[in-house]
């Protein structure tokens, strides 16, 4: 009996080799892939987003990368709208649909569904900006501890975004972002999921990340910061001028740091930013983790999904 149409989550934290394990099932699979990745959405950001090169794009295309512009927001819900549309008429082609990347709320948004919430309102969050500039993320942390204390628990006191958004979904609504989202309307997904976490020992981890960072920096990752801020258009507080790497080297082309320090910053950035990633896996449901560094593991994985119904 054949197979039913199932789709593949490949999941991990940032430099625990998901583009290189993508590629090698991609290979061995009638599959298309769909990158889960909220930094390569934006058109100009390459090297920093470790984005696939135009060689490896033309050999294997993927899905949602190069699809906004770097002065645009991006939402869970509008990946969910655009991965949905795609994963069906993949399936409708006869093929696997490979989604790989490490944005844990796009895999979360497409699989389960989101809720009902307020749409932005950028001039409160202005305000709240302005009041971070003043007093400190930490203290805006506290005031959704207070607020909400459930967000508060799985939201870093140096995300700000994410602390911008849950503080301004309580304002509008009157209600905990929490509360909402354990009450909200859900879609689950209406297909068989096999998911696959990458997850290395922590010191290789941090070693991955510490040669990927160091080869952006060779690749002219600073020049590509460079020219995004000659934009014009490119405010700070963007999402895309937010992300680990770029952030760091803003403040270094802005005089604020040197280039030791800069680097140093964007490594204990990234190696926060896995650390969020490893913790969002844990909360997944039937997932298989691996040991990328394991001699044969890439073969393995590949039995376990020709095994797995």
């Amino acid at each position: 009996m054949p197979q039913p149409p199932y789709v593949v989550f490949v999941m991990g934290p940032t430099a625990a080799g998901k583009t290189a394990l993508t590629l090698y099932l991609h290979e061995r699979m009638d599959s298309e892939i769909i990158s889960v990745d909220s930094a390569q959405i934006y058109r100009g950001l390459d090297i920093g987003t470790g984005k696939p090169g135009p060689a490896l794009l033309q050999t294997a295309p993927h899905h949602l990368v190069d699809i906004c512009d770097p002065a645009e927001s991006y939402s869970a819900a509008r990946f969910r709208s655009a991965a949905y549309a795609l994963v069906m008429d993949i399936i409708k082609r006869g093929r696997t649909p490979l989604l790989t990347g490490g944005t844990g709320l796009y895999f979360r948004a497409l699989e389960q569904g989101l809720a009902e919430l307020p749409a932005a309102d950028y001039r409160l969050r202005a305000r709240l900006l302005a009041e971070a500039r003043r007093h400190g993320w930490p203290a805006l942390h506290e005031r959704l501890r207070a607020l909400d204390p459930e967000s508060a628990a799985r939201i870093a006191a140096n995300d700000p975004q994410r602390i911008q958004r849950a503080l301004e979904v309580c304002e509008l609504s009157g209600k905990p972002l929490s509360a909402l989202l354990a009450a909200g309307r859900k879609q689950p997904f209406p297909l068989p999921i096999k998911k696959i976490v990458l997850s290395p020992p922590r010191p290789l981890l941090h070693q991955r990340i510490e040669r990927r960072f160091s080869a952006m920096l060779a690749a002219g990752l600073v020049e590509e910061t460079r020219h995004l801020c000659r934009q014009g258009d490119l405010a700070p507080n963007l999402p895309s001028m937010r992300l680990v790497g770029y952030r760091q080297v803003r403040q270094y082309l802005a005089g604020h740091t040197d280039h030791a320090k800069m680097r140093e910053r964007a490594l204990n950035a990234t190696r926060q930013l896995a650390k969020r990633q490893l913790t969002w896996c844990r909360g997944e449901r039937n997932a298989d983790w691996f040991d990328p560094s394991e001699a044969g593991i890439y073969r393995e994985i590949m039995k376990k999904l020709d095994k797995s119904t």
